[in-house]
């Protein structure tokens, strides 16, 4: 009796197991993505320091914004950025 139980379980286990993949509405994809290396590269900015490449698409970080930049209501002169 207790073979006929685990036959019946291992049975229903497979079917059900058969009935969720076919009807899964959403499937997930697994995507392996390959890993990013930057090159070493540096810019130049115009206060006379260095940035390097980061993130996803190895931008070029941004440049640190010059003290004399900023002016008293908070915006950024831009010809001091030149």
């Amino acid at each position: 009796m207790s073979k006929i139980l685990t036959i019946i379980f291992v049975i229903l286990v497979f079917i059900l197991g058969a009935l969720f993949y076919i009807y899964n509405p959403d499937p997930i994809e697994y995507k392996i993505e390959k890993p990013v290396a930057c090159t070493t590269e540096a810019m130049l900015c115009p206060d006379g320091s260095y940035v390097g490449r980061s993130g996803p698409k190895c931008e070029f970080k941004a440049c640190p914004i010059p003290k004399d930049a900023i002016l008293e209501d908070g915006t950024i002169d831009s010809p001091a950025l030149e």
